[in-house]
């Protein structure tokens, strides 16, 4: 019979097993991006208990915590849940059907000062590779299929962007704000473009959306499973509103983004 690491899925399972941290979940789904305080909020659970199961979501990768100034956040992962569905359903050739149907693949948070995507993921590679993953043309291309950022990833230099793969790389104002090799990388983000001006009811209300600036961040550190290889934290914040065109538009294209660089990492396969 074939063997597996079936450690992860366990944690995963018992996790999900328990209706209190089931509801912790439907809340963060609901409201992404919140305190202790506010998870303790008309719950019949001491705050004692709700970080006792908090931890355990945390240890099985479904919650993962921010400190944002002096408050720590919690948000949803779904990264496990994709696994276990691709493991256990896939395998059966049923349909891709949804295993927990209110979590989310879009992370936002609720308020503007805290981070508006949080996503996390396990790749099976080196820190030092990753990194290089982020910002090495020949990497960027094979996951990006062709478009994606350009610059010598030095801090104050720019970034330039191509969103085509048939068009050239852009100056569009965007900055690197840190880059430490194998550990942390920065940048601002472009805004909207006129391209996405179909998207707005006047000219007035796409001028207004063009002045937000975000920025995206990629923090590297070594999988709490030395098996998993390293973790990879995006977090993507600086948006205006929980309802910016932008933050949609990223939240969704990093999750595929980020899918493809694992793939291409772990097995050798480009997008």
């Amino acid at each position: 019979m074939e063997t597996e690491p079936d450690t992860a899925f366990d944690a995963v399972f018992r996790a999900l097993a328990d209706a209190s941290r089931r509801r912790l979940l439907d809340r963060l789904d609901s409201r992404n991006g919140q305190s202790l305080r506010e998870l303790c909020e008309g719950l019949a659970m001491s705050r004692q208990a709700v970080s006792k199961h908090l931890a355990v979501l945390q240890a099985a990768h479904l919650v993962t915590a921010v400190r944002v100034g002096r408050q720590k956040l919690h948000y949803l992962n779904p990264v496990p849940v994709q696994e276990m569905a691709d493991r256990w359903i896939g395998r059966y050739e049923r349909h891709r059907l949804p295993v927990l149907t209110r979590l989310k693949q879009t992370l936002e948070g609720s308020a503007m000062d805290k981070p508006a995507f949080v996503y996390v993921i396990y790749i099976r590679t080196s820190a030092e590779k990753l990194y290089r993953a982020l910002t090495e043309p020949e990497f960027i291309d094979a996951y990006m299929g062709g478009t994606g950022p350009r610059s010598d990833w030095r801090v104050g230099s720019p970034v330039r962007w191509k969103s085509d793969p048939a068009g050239q790389h852009e100056e569009l104002g965007q900055r690197v704000l840190e880059a430490e090799p194998g550990r942390r990388l920065s940048y601002t983000w472009h805004t909207l473009q006129p391209m996405h001006r179909d998207l707005f009811d006047s000219d007035e209300e796409f001028a207004e959306a063009r002045r937000e600036r975000s920025r995206v961040t990629f923090d590297i550190e070594p999988a709490e499973v030395p098996e998993l290889g390293v973790k990879l934290t995006i977090t993507h914040d600086g948006f205006d509103s929980p309802d910016s065109r932008m933050l949609h538009s990223v939240s969704g294209g990093w999750v595929m983004i980020l899918s493809a660089l694992k793939t291409l990492l772990e097995t050798g396969r480009p997008l």
